[in-house]
């Protein structure tokens, strides 16, 4: 029988109130808590704090605060990667972000999303300890040299493509392909972009 954390990962609905993902949220919050207390110029307490918290932080990768997220554990950051202020990734499944990744202020990544059928979403004759409603998750791909513009939202089971730009404030409903400029909402390609090496 698998766990609430392999249903998790597996994209199948899960109880949000299992003491393991509880634990893990925990965890999770103490560790931004400190992080949120912490310098701004202790750049090596910082990354002590980054190493514990998420499932693996790359070279060079500047996290501004106030950052938000769920497990931490399952995000898993590149090498020279910019996340900017006041960005909450909700990483119930895995949140994967490359190398040379630009995200720019208050950008919101969701991999947790419930049925839009009433009966499929409440669960029925809830009991303390049991998630209040049916919850399942789908990892988010975020490829190498994308770049997130400030208040864009991605939804669960969205892939960006290498070297793709999506625009401030654009909703990203479906996966968006290599190399183009996507925005709106619900954010659509608009331009591709030659991205040939000189």
């Amino acid at each position: 029988m698998k766990t609430e954390l392999e249903k998790c990962l597996a994209g199948e609905p899960f109880n949000g109130g299992d003491k393991v993902l509880a634990d893990m949220t925990l965890n999770a919050k103490r560790l931004l808590k400190q992080l949120n207390e912490t310098d701004y110029v202790d750049t090596e307490q910082r990354k002590r704090i980054f190493h514990d918290l998420f499932g693996k932080m790359g070279e060079h990768v500047h996290i501004d605060i106030d950052f938000h997220c769920e497990y931490g554990k399952h995000i898993f950051i590149g090498d020279q990667v910019i996340i900017n202020m006041n960005c909450t990734f909700v990483d119930n499944n895995i949140i994967e972000i490359g190398d040379n990744v630009l995200i720019a202020s208050n950008v919101q990544i969701y991999t947790a999303t419930h049925s839009t059928k009433l009966q499929e979403r409440v669960v029925a004759d809830w009991e303390a300890g049991e998630g209040i409603c049916k919850t399942y998750a789908l990892p988010v791909r975020i490829n190498d040299g994308a770049w997130i513009g400030g208040g864009a939202i991605i939804l669960p089971g969205v892939t960006i493509g290498k070297n793709s730009v999506i625009g401030a404030g654009s909703i990203v409903t479906h996966s968006i392909p290599d190399n183009c400029v996507a925005v709106g909402n619900p954010c659509r390609v608009i331009k591709q972009i030659d991205n040939e090496v000189v």
